[in-house]
């Protein structure tokens, strides 16, 4: 912390900000991925705030600016009252009003307001609500613009952002099919080929451009799962690389996927990291411990242990491969581990939670762990049926991941609609089937699917919409489900609940400016339904993280995005040479 920024008296840390960056890579490699350039350019810095304005690329008349409405000369947004964001935004005693906006709170002890204002002290909101009185505060205008907390990823293997559609085919293990999809796998090339050749560097700048790219989609704070911590100085990159992004993000320590490192130092440096980097819980920064219970029990019998010696939570992938079925069993009944003492807990976040046995959901419940749903991943890659009905029966609720941009979108509006679609697809599906027998094509060789549906019934010819609305039938979800799922409910999945996750006074002001007056959304007529069925990334005009504005009218600040993604480019290329991936895999069109 800065001792004059405590004083309030604001100063502009831009250039410790860069240095950080620099003195990382200087430790971290000799070489520049990109010959001839340093690995991280310098942010622009703008005379009005700091890194909050910024000349160059960020405004001018480069990639990111322009000389229409997105640009101006060295502002972020042309001329104008409001064109450029409050200066110092975020450092303490410093105040703003957000203005005029469509306020979604997602509390309902504070409730919603259409217009409505938000009051942000320093990093924290101060109120919300009607007509605000802020004399003296800077002014954000928020009409006609929906005014949220951010997005919550609670599950994102970020350093395969180079990796970014290798997999849009594929599966997760090859299944003999000899097919496109079964023959490019996730176990097989991502994990087993990439993951290994990758330099901290690598490391380093996926994270950064994954976060910078989830942080322009309105995601204020995401777990970074990674299986790349083959070496103390890759888990020193990925956390480098958190910070330097400017939000919110929770360091999974997981495994480094079949490393031949001779440092690798994994579960015992999670000592080390968590004394070095995360001493304090006053940072935008946290860590959790992974433990993959595939690893074997030797391996997850530390890393649990170790976890909860230091206080952390443990998230692991469950899920129906790899013979998980029975290991969640033994958690669940409090004999897992070694010494068959290792049980569930509240301190437990589980991945996926697919195929698994009504013991292992029972003793999830009632240890009152956390579980994070990527649904559209699930889908596309046979994970296994997205456990969302399940979760319902037993009165849970998920939050929401993307997993891996090798396959899908880190776009957190895919994830609210897929979520939706598919739980109101198969309860739509069970209300249909009233009135006709259970097996619809009988001898066609399917086998029976546990959908966690109502059994279905004999056939009676009373079709709906004449029979009666089935037994037991979970509710359709809604828009404000999803809403809260993306937000509230991943909060509370990584413990940061009482921080963020809904504007409410006193938390810290993690919020996004969605614009509704835009081509795909106008006319405004339902704020949830919007965000969540109309929406995309175009929409998100300015990103708040603790109190400072790190997008402003379109336009990530303090970030050179046209370098940061020609070193994306060389990492790319260095990481499918040293991964030995063969010329038909590499075609931009894929395999033909």
């Amino acid at each position: 912390m800065c001792k004059l920024c405590d004083e309030g008296r604001p100063q502009d840390h831009s250039a410790s900000v860069d240095g950080s960056r620099r003195d990382f890579l200087k430790a971290s490699t000799a070489a520049a991925v990109a010959a001839g350039t340093s690995f991280l350019s310098a942010p622009s810095s703008g005379a009005a705030g700091g890194n909050q304005g910024g000349n160059g690329n960020q405004g001018g008349n480069g990639n990111q600016g322009g000389s229409g409405n997105q640009g101006g000369n060295g502002n972020q947004c042309g001329n104008g009252p409001d064109q450029n964001p409050p200066g110092g935004t975020g450092q303490p005693n410093r105040r703003y009003i957000i203005r005029g906006g469509y306020v979604m709170s997602m509390d309902p002890n504070v409730g919603n307001f259409a217009p409505g204002d938000v009051l942000v002290e320093g990093k924290k909101i101060l109120a919300v609500g009607p007509n605000l009185s802020a004399t003296g505060a800077a002014i954000i205008d928020a009409t006609g613009r929906i005014v949220m907390p951010g997005f919550i990823d609670t599950h994102h293997h970020q350093f395969e952002t180079v990796l970014r559609s290798f997999l849009a085919d594929g599966i997760l293990i090859n299944d003999g099919s000899k097919t496109p999809s079964g023959d490019t796998t996730y176990f097989e090339f991502i994990l087993q080929k990439f993951a290994p050749v990758y330099r901290p560097q690598d490391v380093y700048i996926n994270e950064l451009f994954g976060g910078l790219s989830q942080l322009d989609d309105g995601v204020t704070t995401v777990l970074d799962v990674s299986q790349i911590h083959h070496s103390p100085e890759h888990s020193d990159a990925a956390i480098q690389a958190l910070f330097d992004t400017g939000r919110r993000a929770a360091l999974g320590y997981f495994e480094g996927a079949f490393t031949t490192n001779p440092n690798y130092a994994y579960p015992q440096d999670a000592v080390r990291i968590k004394q070095q980097w995360f001493s304090s819980t006053d940072q935008l920064v946290t860590m959790i411990m992974g433990g993959e219970v595939y690893l074997g029990e030797p391996t997850y019998t530390q890393s649990w242990t170790i976890g909860r010696q230091l206080g952390l939570q443990i998230a692991a992938h469950i899920l129906s491969p790899f013979g998980i079925r029975p290991i969640l069993d033994d958690l669940a009944a409090g004999t897992g581990g070694v010494n068959n003492n290792i049980g569930l807990g509240p301190d437990n976040l589980f991945i996926h939670m697919t195929g698994m046995s009504d013991a292992g959901w029972q003793g999830v419940h009632d240890a009152g762990a956390q579980v994070s749903i990527a649904f559209p991943i699930e889908m596309n890659m046979r994970h296994g049926m997205p456990p969302i009905l399940r979760m319902q029966k037993l009165g849970m609720e998920p939050s929401l991941s993307v997993d891996v941009e090798c396959t899908m979108t880190a776009d957190f509006f895919t994830q609210m609609r897929v979520c939706m679609n598919l739980q109101r697809l198969l309860v739509n599906q069970t209300v249909l089937n009233q009135g006709f027998a259970p097996d619809l094509e009988p001898g066609a060789g399917f086998v029976p699917v546990d959908w966690g549906l109502p059994a279905a019934s004999a056939a009676t010819q009373n079709w709906w919409p004449g029979a009666p609305y089935p037994d037991d039938t979970p509710p359709l979800l809604t828009t404000r489900d999803v809403l809260r799922f993306g937000t509230m409910n991943g909060a509370k999945a990584l413990r940061l609940d009482s921080k963020v996750g809904s504007l409410t006074p006193g938390k810290e002001a993690d919020i996004i400016l969605l614009d509704a007056t835009s081509l795909n959304v106008a006319p405004l007529n339902q704020v949830p339904g919007a965000v969540v069925s109309l929406m995309d990334r175009t929409n998100v005009e300015t990103v708040i993280v603790a109190g400072k504005v790190v997008k402003w009218k379109g336009n990530l600040l303090g970030f050179n995005i046209p370098q940061l993604r020609q070193q994306l480019l060389a990492s790319r290329d260095y990481v499918f040479t040293a991964a030995n991936i063969p010329p038909d895999l590499r075609d931009p069109f894929g395999p033909q």
